[in-house]
């Protein structure tokens, strides 16, 4: 029974740091990028039809 326990616990180890590495290096640095960018489009979209911020000229 404890064997059994031990490889299960090993395994889950196992499958919790392939987690890890996958959220803390592909999915956190692309969900920040694309929101940033998304960010940097939208304002960029806002100066195309609304012009520069700033007083009127």
């Amino acid at each position: 029974m404890t064997d059994n326990d031990e490889l299960q616990s090993s395994r889950s180890k196992g499958d919790e740091a392939r987690v890890f590495v996958f959220i803390a290096v592909l999915l956190f640095p692309l969900l920040a990028i694309a929101l940033v960018g998304g960010y940097g489009f939208i304002i960029w979209m806002l100066h195309t039809f609304m012009g520069p911020p700033g007083p009127p000229l």
